[in-house]
């Protein structure tokens, strides 16, 4: 599929677009961006009809690293949101997926260096990144 036609492409796109103009100056950048995430958590929510769904758990993490965001002193964390999301758009790499494939329950097995290791330095998929 194409990228422009593929909906959870357009999300993190339009996502990338709004926190780079919010660190250019345009303040409701990161306004809008909290929007259209959680607008994400509910689509994914009610697709997939559980808000424990992995995709819909990577959008709520996600949304609270954005709600971090909005108090000063934690106003940098913006700057790694970007750099993810434009791994994202670009490259089809997600760091915060990866992330959240190793959290306990999303993950049924022993933990190891290499299977660490391996969740991050995989290559970039299309879809899920989630092993069980």
């Amino acid at each position: 599929m194409h990228r422009i036609s593929n909906k959870i492409w357009i999300y993190w796109f339009i996502t990338d677009l709004l926190l780079i103009a919010d660190v250019f100056g345009w303040f409701a950048g990161l306004q809008l961006a909290l929007a259209l995430t959680l607008i994400q958590v509910v689509h994914f929510g009610v697709e997939q009809r559980s808000l424990t769904a992995f995709a819909t758990q990577v959008r709520i993490a996600y949304a609270l690293l954005l709600l971090a965001a909005f108090w000063p002193p934690l106003y940098w964390l913006i700057y790694p949101v970007i750099l993810g999301t434009t791994a994202m758009v670009l490259f089809d790499y997600c760091f915060l997926a990866r992330f959240m494939s190793l959290m306990p329950w999303n993950h049924k097995q022993p933990y190891s260096v290499g299977m660490i290791v391996g969740t991050f330095f995989s290559k970039p998929v299309a879809g899920s990144v989630q092993k069980i």
